[in-house]
């Protein structure tokens, strides 16, 4: 792919709350994405949520080499330092939630990239935490996005927990285009749609 760009908005209930914007750059056979997303979530004159983050991810040849993250969730600072170990062929994860060693076979939850949807194993972006889950495909389906219609196909994420659906940490729904694999539209059930 040669991807340069791409920027959502995010929306709460229909009303406009931030925006999530990526830069895609090669240098020889390493790929960047760079992104930077901001929300803010008010009720009633009062910050609910206010979020921002910055992200670096480094890939060769598909396989992630290094993420890096620094996000303020409501003044809280959260961070992800995570290499790729080619000698253990294991990612090591600094992360405000977690220190320690995860699989390989492991990817960060950055939902540009389609290989989510084939992992048992999501890493947070936000804090490094390591959490299972369940990816259900929905099947393709025709959405319109900015006056387009794509064709989709359409995947449900789930944390493999026993917790019950309300309490999961992951509860998404997620949309890629057919033919090009990206990253068209989410839904996020736990704060809204």
């Amino acid at each position: 792919k040669n991807l340069k760009y791409l920027e959502y908005e995010l929306f709460l209930n229909d009303d406009l709350i931030g925006s999530h914007i990526f830069n895609f750059s090669k240098k020889g056979e390493l790929l960047y994405v760079n992104t930077r997303g901001q929300f803010k979530i008010s009720k009633l004159g009062l910050n609910l949520m206010n979020y921002q983050t910055n992200t670096e991810e480094i890939y060769e040849k598909g396989q992630l080499l290094k993420f890096k993250s620094k996000t303020n969730q409501n003044d809280k600072k959260k961070y992800v330092n995570l290499k790729f170990n080619k000698s253990e062929g294991i990612f090591e994860v600094d992360g405000s939630s977690f220190k320690g060693k995860t699989e390989a076979s492991s990817i960060v939850g950055s939902w540009w990239n389609h290989e989510i949807i084939k992992k048992n194993k999501q890493i947070s972006a936000v804090s490094g935490r390591i959490m299972p889950q369940k990816v259900r495909f929905l099947g393709k389906k025709k959405i319109n996005l900015n006056n387009q219609t794509y064709n989709s196909l359409h995947f449900h994420l789930l944390s493999d927990d026993n917790k019950p659906t309300e309490k999961k940490k992951i509860n998404l729904h997620i949309w890629y285009d057919s033919e090009t694999l990206i990253w068209l539209n989410m839904s996020y059930d736990k704060i809204g749609r």
